[in-house]
């Protein structure tokens, strides 16, 4: 029996200061009716890469072209899949919560399902891996709607690593990588809070990370 060869994509966005990843209920078997990532065969006829599939299935899925995508890594083994021997490429994707539009289910890492096959530990790994990036990237910068406020991103970055970051240490460090451009006379209320400038990832950093120099 041939190997079965998928993408499954982690698609996390922010809810409240949670991370929250998109998953789907199976629509056929095995595991008919159990949520799961959004998945599927790669297609040798359609698809130019595995990032290509990963691409497609998001846009079957969910319409959307997520502003970043990074493949994580292979997982397999023939106990994976009740079908057979399988190995499937996972992506993550980031994507601000006011581009799904609640659409579609998410749910806080924290509190998942009980979900299929071994995407559990693959969520588990994923997010693992996406807090360590946001210790020394701009990677959080993808969960904020493209126009955001210092203390919204620092917020961001707070929730994806789980845990306080220094204000001024954070300013700091978004001096170093230079990713981001101020907004020209834009600015923001929010609550009683005097206005806060607007700010954006500047265009050299759209698709891709800032990274921290070594050693700062």
């Amino acid at each position: 029996m041939a190997v079965i060869l998928t993408v499954d994509v982690v698609l996390l966005t922010l809810r409240g200061d949670e991370l929250h990843v998109a998953l789907f209920k199976r629509a056929r078997e095995p595991f008919r009716g159990l949520w799961a990532l959004p998945g599927g065969f790669i297609r040798e006829a359609e698809d130019d890469s595995a990032k290509a599939a990963a691409a497609r299935v998001l846009r079957d899925k969910t319409g959307l072209v997520p502003p970043y995508l990074e493949e994580f890594g292979t997982v397999s083994g023939p106990a994976r899949d009740p079908r057979g021997w399988s190995l499937t490429v996972v992506y993550f994707a980031l994507v601000p919560a006011a581009l799904l539009d609640g659409q579609p289910d998410t749910f806080a890492v924290s509190r998942l399902p009980n979900l299929p096959f071994d995407h559990a530990a693959v969520i588990a790994q994923v997010v693992e891996r996406v807090r360590n990036k946001a210790s020394y990237s701009s990677l959080p910068v993808f969960l904020c709607d493209p126009e955001f406020t210092i203390p919204e991103l620092h917020a961001a970055y707070e929730a994806v690593q789980g845990e306080q970051v220094n204000a001024a240490n954070f300013r700091r460090k978004l001096e170093e990588m230079g990713v981001l451009e101020e907004i020209k006379g834009q600015t923001k209320v929010s609550g009683r809070n005097r206005p806060a400038q607007l700010y954006r990832v500047a265009k050299p950093f759209r698709d891709r990370l800032s990274v921290r120099p070594r050693g700062l």
